[in-house]
């Protein structure tokens, strides 16, 4: 079993930064691919971004210029640093954890192929 716990979410003015922190319980972080999803009221989870084991990394079109998804094997922590933040990235984040190693990234869109979620963290983008 694995419990992830999202922070670093809050309220933040347009063009400002957040960075999200998962932290992750237990000794096998490494083995996981991690993600980050998003979602907003009313509208389907999303993908937003997501890193193997590997360290190669998958960021859906409309954050792939502003968001950096890493990861501290060390900590057991998977950061998201968001930058140029628009009223649009506006919703609650969701950590998650894959374990399949699957080839490529494509999978790791699906919020289907995760076994574990962490409770989220609220994200505001507003003036």
């Amino acid at each position: 079993q694995v419990h992830l716990v999202e922070s670093g979410g809050g309220l933040v003015q347009p063009g400002g930064s957040l960075r999200l922190s998962c932290a992750a319980s237990g000794r096998t972080f490494s083995n996981y691919a991690m993600g980050w999803f998003r979602q907003a009221p009313g509208k389907e989870r999303e993908i937003v971004a997501a890193i193997k084991q590997s360290g190669i990394t998958y960021y859906a079109d409309s954050v792939k210029a502003r968001f950096t998804i890493s990861r501290d094997n060390t900590k057991n922590t998977v950061f998201l640093q968001m930058g140029s933040l628009k009223p649009e990235d506006t919703a609650t984040y969701y950590c998650a954890a894959d374990s399949s190693h699957k080839s490529g990234t494509y999978y790791l869109t699906a919020k289907g192929e995760y076994d574990y979620w962490g409770q989220g963290t609220q994200v505001t983008v507003s003036s």
